[in-house]
């Protein structure tokens, strides 16, 4: 989501005649679009600005701003105070006043040309989604279906940081895809905080014909539609959201043949701990309905690890929930206390940073044996792969189940689809020949 929302902020900054630059030392405006998950991510920030600030010696003009998640949660300026240097700070959806800002701070750029002094769009996470993003891919392309949170996990700053669940209208989502298409685009991933509890705000605007009655299922039916989308993908469901007719969704011909489905633990108490709404039975019972419905799908989850007063007997539960659902990929955490959640305030962090990474590293080891034994069936087996780029005669990408493949084959390969024919087979990596 934050690629996205750095997509959309680059496609303003270049609507008023500015130019992306990958060399920082070019640049006159950076900015750090930040996240607040965990604390060394903001860290690296604050960091980031301590460093760029060296860089005003040669460039006294230099404009620095920190968006995204850790200017969003700061309420009350205390964050701020840690990053001092940083000129511009500003929740995600503010950046529509980006043009009235820099005209405020630097009035002589653009070759004295003014920005506009009042934004097109009005404030909020809806009318920032209208600014055309400046697509990192011409054939692959992130399409925000949904900002913000409204389930309020004890560990989680995204409610304040992202502000509650805000769903974007289906008019909108259609016509960005279908100009995807028109633009070449091959594959769309749909994002958003909790991105199964869409609830169109135009529902209206749906086919007659549409088969579903759940309005994420309904939105995924009506993309299957659009010509010249081969690949549908979308991150992250939340469990307690996930109806049968979503999972009936899955089959549907474009979606890829992968699910991240996070869990975060596989003990109740912790799970109830945590606010997740949704129980160790309940989620193995969603697994049990989506390997039904579409038979080797690839899955994956996210772990919280270390969750305060998390025993040793409800740590080995994770460890037994991801035996028994075999998922292929894990991203796994150390739990990460952050300022202002309910976690933060209500218990107390009490698992050693030693235990965290101990019980990190089990499950670590645990997903690496998982993961390289499930990849076996994939040899001598055909996949179909999103070529992404190509080094030195070398191709790669992702297939259907988000496995990366490496395949021999040039440039010409670079965003097209391939059918390739795995020879050979390791932990991160699938190795084959093109059909």
């Amino acid at each position: 989501m934050n690629k996205n929302d750095s997509e959309r902020i680059a496609g303003l900054l270049s609507g008023i005649g500015m130019e992306c630059t990958d060399d920082e030392k070019e640049a006159d405006l950076v900015l750090l679009n930040s996240c607040s998950v965990r604390q060394t991510a903001e860290d690296r920030v604050m960091g980031k600005v301590r460093t760029l600030n060296k860089s005003r010696k040669k460039n006294p003009d230099l404009l620095i701003g920190v968006t995204g998640c850790m200017a969003g949660r700061d309420k009350d300026g205390r964050l701020k105070k840690k990053v001092p240097g940083a000129d511009l700070w500003f929740a995600t959806a503010d950046s529509i006043n980006l043009p009235r800002w820099i005209a405020e701070l630097r009035p002589l750029w653009l070759d004295g040309a003014q920005p506009p002094l009042t934004p097109p769009l009005k404030e909020g996470n809806n009318d920032f989604l209208k600014i055309k993003p400046h697509y990192h891919s011409d054939k692959q392309a992130f399409v925000t279906i949904q900002t913000g949170c409204s389930n309020f996990c004890t560990y989680c700053v995204v409610p304040s940081a992202r502000g509650v669940e805000e769903n974007r209208p289906f008019a909108d989502i259609l016509n960005e895809v279908r100009d995807l298409a028109t633009g070449g685009c091959l594959e769309v991933t749909l994002l958003g905080q909790v991105v199964n509890a869409y609830v169109a705000p135009d529902p209206e605007n749906f086919s007659e014909d549409n088969p579903y009655q759940d309005h994420f299922a309904m939105l995924l039916w009506e993309l299957n539609q659009v010509d010249g989308i081969k690949r549908i993908h979308f991150t992250a469901p939340h469990p307690r959201h996930m109806t049968d007719e979503q999972i009936d969704a899955l089959a549907l011909p474009k979606q890829l043949n992968f699910l991240h489905l996070p869990v975060q633990s596989g003990s109740n108490e912790i799970l109830a701990r945590m606010n997740r709404k949704h129980t160790r039975e309940e989620y193995l019972e969603l697994i049990k309905k989506i390997k039904a419905r579409v038979p080797g799908i690839a899955l994956g989850t996210d772990l919280i690890v270390g969750f305060c007063g998390e025993t040793k007997e409800q740590f080995e539960e994770t460890e037994s929930l991801y035996k028994k659902v075999e998922f292929d990929i894990s991203y796994t955490a150390q739990y990460s206390e952050r300022s202002g959640t309910v976690a933060a305030k209500a218990f107390s962090d009490d698992i050693t940073r030693e235990e965290k990474k101990r019980r990190w590293e089990v499950m670590q080891k645990l997903m690496e044996e998982t993961t390289l034994r499930k990849n076996y069936s994939y040899k001598d087996q055909i996949v179909s792969v999103m070529v992404e780029g190509c080094n030195d005669g070398t191709c790669f990408g992702n297939s259907r189940e988000m496995k990366v493949v490496n395949f021999p084959g040039g440039e010409d390969f670079v965003g097209t689809i391939q059918d390739v024919k795995i020879t050979e087979v390791q932990t991160w990596i699938l190795k084959g020949e093109k059909i």
